[in-house]
């Protein structure tokens, strides 16, 4: 393990300590026996969790035929094809963390016979498309819907849709910018920061230029509108995972309108920026304080059920990806090395 991975992780478990310390100042009299009773609850409406799982898998499948459209200009290749490796991909980030994040554009580009760069430009482009389609549903929720109007600190959640707008027309015009004068912005900057230290200049270009190529992926209307769909439909899909799980408790406190649902996302995927390989943290912790403070859910049955999310939407991957991994004889610790090696190689001169 790198300094740099060690002070990384330092840094992450340093604020996982602290979030972990406040929530037991605040739990201190929390009742064990009464989280073990709520959450043995849900044996009762297994089914929900069942459906919640099978909505996830299929979200899988759907980022498999997403990345196929990318393909499309310059390979044809098979949605099934692409299962695997993006199955394997979602493993290696659940186990490992942040340094599993490059498996899955780099199987596939071992897959495909394509270079490691055009896929990282794809996987760029595909978090504009998450980003942008989970904002579009967070966005409608907040302005659009009733019941969400109906939870503590909704003004925040207003200024905090304003702030997403704003930043969503940002990264359009960047993203045109970059598509129509990437090239000689790259180049500019190329030789702008040439000076700094570690290439920052040039790496800083690669990226854009990466950035551009994956835009040039979207090759007509039709793939755009096909990409748009897809993307929604799949946030979607996420979003009623979440409510599944929400209402296998059987509880009134957890039994609320879907329009709610993206809300207790987006605190979710705040929280994942604060993660340890294998264990998570910050999305759990995240999760659970915005069921206890926003939803107004019980500790106990918040703290039972952001733990069930977290299974369920994150960690169910892992079964199958391992059967997969092992099956095609691949290890996620040399995957992730090779990845990791491939990206940096990348960035040189």
């Amino acid at each position: 393990m790198t300094k740099k991975r060690v002070f990384i992780y330092g840094g992450v478990l340093a604020v996982l300590a602290l979030l972990i310390y406040l929530q037991f100042r605040t739990w201190r009299n929390f009742d064990w026996a009464t989280f073990l009773s709520q959450t043995g609850q849900v044996r009762e409406h297994s089914l929900d969790i069942v459906a919640a799982t099978g909505l996830i898998y299929l979200a899988y499948i759907m980022r498999a035929v997403r990345w196929k459209i990318f393909l499309r200009p310059v390979k044809t290749t098979s949605t099934a094809g692409l299962i695997v490796p993006t199955i394997v991909g979602f493993t290696g980030l659940a186990l490992l963390g942040r340094p599993g994040e490059f498996i899955r554009p780099y199987l596939i580009a071992r897959k495909e016979n394509l270079s490691i760069s055009s896929q990282l430009a794809v996987w760029t482009v595909e978090r504009i498309f998450d980003v942008g389609s989970f904002a579009l549903l967070l966005i409608s929720a907040i302005f659009f819907a009733q019941a969400p109007r109906q939870l503590l600190y909704y003004d925040r959640f207003r200024i905090a849709g304003f702030a997403i707008i704003v930043l969503a027309v940002g990264l359009s015009a960047g993203a045109g910018l970059i598509s129509w004068h990437g090239e000689a912005l790259a180049d500019w900057i190329a030789n702008r920061f040439s000076h700094l230290a570690a290439n920052l200049g040039h790496r800083i270009a690669l990226r854009i230029r990466e950035f551009r190529r994956g835009l040039n992926t979207i090759h007509s209307v039709s793939a755009f509108l096909q990409l748009v769909v897809i993307s929604v439909a799949m946030w979607m899909m996420i979003a009623v995972a979440y409510w599944e799980v929400m209402r296998s408790y059987g509880v009134a406190s957890l039994s609320r309108p879907i329009s709610q649902v993206p809300l207790l996302m987006a605190s979710s995927m705040v929280g994942s920026l604060i993660q340890l390989p294998g264990v998570g943290g910050g999305s759990q912790l995240a999760t659970i304080s915005t069921l206890q403070h926003v939803f107004q859910v019980p500790r106990e049955l918040a703290a039972s059920c952001g733990i069930l999310l977290w299974l369920t939407t994150f960690m169910s991957v892992i079964p199958l990806g391992l059967f997969l991994a092992h099956r095609q004889r691949l290890s996620l610790r040399a995957l992730s090395a090779e990845s990791q090696q491939a990206e940096t190689s990348s960035e040189l001169p």
